[in-house]
């Protein structure tokens, strides 16, 4: 939280410079500098609306399926010794939540004046049931070839498909519809000129990669001793019943992902590097390949697990977890830097 409010020093010293320029009438470009002069572009619409959007609407989904499954949990609704019973919550869950997925991404790409509204909702609805099936159809054909009882029988995956058919893929379609016919406009405090405005070199501490370690490491470390029980908890089979702790831990994270992103987006934009959309996303999600580095010093040096079976569902599993974990901070990440953008925007006086 110190972070923060350093931040926050630093803005009111930027406003007061910049905006004492503009009353003292100072017409040299070379006053102007920093975040304030790239104004005309910060607010250039990104490439692959349709991705960025489909990335938004379903990390929205898990951030209320996470909220969800923690509360049920609080609440008693699960037994601690089943598994099973919290995911089968967390399939249906997944479904009933479809409608977040289908009108955040909707809204948002009305707001970026989207015309491929088909492509959204089909990309929105398969950003993340495509890779879930792919992974866990894999795990289950080697459970069947193993002859063990940890593959689903077949009944269960047409159940399954069926779910998300008549109740996943349809509130995705109503999300949709609702979020384009709702959304208003993107309402940018500055207009945005044709011609984009040269980028300066970037230096190397203002690269992606470096973005991504330090934006992935930091609430990473948030979560990193939690995260021990819950994987042991998963993977070895021990009763997990701190969900309060872990609520608190999972309300952390989000806030020290959102401080980390606008920090890493104030830096961007002060090197005048208007590029930041894209970038959001990939500073702060990338806390997903830092659990999956976890997650093999856990399988290597923490846990018994052997054979070709429980070796895939093991990395099978946690690579969805890890890809959860990347759409989820990606979205924090993103309408933090956007909410923080129009802010400091909207607190200077422009020509």
């Amino acid at each position: 939280m110190r972070s923060c409010d350093l931040q926050l020093r630093v803005l009111r010293n930027d406003f007061a410079r910049y905006n004492i320029i503009d009353e003292e009438g100072d017409e040299i470009d070379q006053d102007e500098y920093g975040w304030k002069i790239i104004h005309t572009d910060v607010f250039r619409f990104p490439p692959c609306q349709n991705l960025l959007c489909a990335i938004l609407g379903v990390g929205s989904q898990f951030l209320v399926l996470a909220f969800g499954i923690i509360i049920m949990a609080m609440l008693g609704l699960f037994n601690v010794h089943r598994h099973h019973a919290m995911n089968s919550a967390a399939i249906l869950l997944y479904a009933l939540t479809a409608c977040v997925a289908g009108y955040v991404a909707g809204s948002f790409y009305k707001k970026l004046g989207g015309t491929s509204w088909t492509w959204n909702i089909i990309l929105t609805a398969s950003l993340f049931a495509v890779p879930f099936f792919l992974v866990w159809s894999t795990v289950n054909t080697v459970a069947w070839v193993n002859q063990s009882t940890q593959a689903l029988p077949f009944t269960t995956i047409v159940l399954i498909i069926i779910i998300w058919l008549i109740v996943g893929f349809p509130l995705t379609v109503l999300g949709g519809i609702l979020g384009k016919n709702m959304a208003g406009n993107f309402d940018a405090p500055c207009r945005t000129k044709n011609i984009a405005r040269e980028i300066p070199p970037v230096s190397w501490h203002q690269s992606t990669v470096v973005h991504m370690i330090v934006g992935g490491f930091l609430p990473f470390s948030a979560i990193s001793v939690e995260l021990y029980y819950i994987f042991a908890t998963v993977w070895g089979r021990e009763a997990y019943t701190l969900y309060g702790i872990l609520l608190l831990v999972f309300v952390i994270l989000i806030s020290v992902t959102a401080c980390i992103s606008i920090a890493l987006t104030y830096h961007q934009l002060s090197s005048e590097d208007y590029r930041w959309w894209w970038k959001s996303i990939s500073s702060s999600g990338s806390i997903g390949l830092f659990v999956f580095a976890y997650s093999l010093f856990y399988y290597y040096k923490r846990s018994h697990m052997y054979g070709l079976l429980q070796t895939v569902e093991y990395f099978g599993y946690t690579i969805l977890s890890c890809y959860i974990f990347f759409l989820m901070m990606a979205t924090i990440s993103f309408f933090a830097s956007l909410k923080f953008v129009k802010y400091i925007y909207r607190n200077i006086k422009m020509d």
